[in-house]
């Protein structure tokens, strides 16, 4: 746990970095999510993370809104082959093909999983049994990367063809839409996303 020099309250450890990672920490880290674009938007930004800083990711959160048109599952999924061709050129996003297309794959398995179960967000947060989970976790050491919820998800979506969405990735996309409380118990937010 550790505190930024704006102010005394005492946050998560790894949100007290950069300030970008502090404001997402307080603002949106471990609130539940049941919008479906902001939820196929976690997906991808978690998936484009893989390999590199969370830091990286939030820093092209803005870019990534505007080279795929605001996480608009049906107008990612018609991207085709000059769009991947214009996003690799593109350097405000993470320039990765496998990424970039596992995007648009996503978004057409997205969209099948919302025509089959009414949402995403029903599909997903049937993994928690619809509610979030409340760990209570004294130190960030302690926090796992990855759980049975996480290894379930991981293997139902890839089973519906998505891509980058490995047990590791699953629980940080988890922790990011409230699936799961990983606030450190000292952290103020810890209490506020029960």
């Amino acid at each position: 746990m550790s505190n930024n020099t704006d102010d005394a309250r005492i946050r998560c450890e790894w949100s007290t970095k950069t300030m970008i990672e502090q404001t997402y920490h307080d603002l949106e880290w471990g609130v539940p999510v049941y919008d479906d674009r902001l939820l196929f938007e976690m997906l991808t930004l978690e998936g484009a993370q893989a390999g590199l800083s969370w830091h990286t990711v939030l820093s092209k959160r803005d870019n990534y809104r505007k080279a795929f048109h605001h996480f608009d599952v049906t107008e990612v999924a018609q991207f085709d082959e000059d769009k991947v061709t214009s996003l690799m050129c593109d350097k405000g996003i993470i320039r990765n093909r496998l990424k970039i297309a596992s995007t648009i794959s996503n978004a057409k398995a997205f969209i099948i999983i919302q025509k089959t179960f009414g949402s995403f967000s029903e599909y997903i947060w049937q993994f928690t049994d619809g509610k979030p989970i409340q760990n209570h976790f004294k130190a960030s050491h302690q926090i796992p990367t990855f759980s049975n919820e996480s290894n379930a998800m991981s293997k139902d979506l890839k089973k519906h063809g998505f891509k980058f969405v490995g047990s590791t990735i699953c629980y940080a996309y988890m922790q990011a839409i409230g699936m799961v409380n990983d606030h450190v118990e000292g952290c103020y937010r810890h209490k506020m996303c029960q």
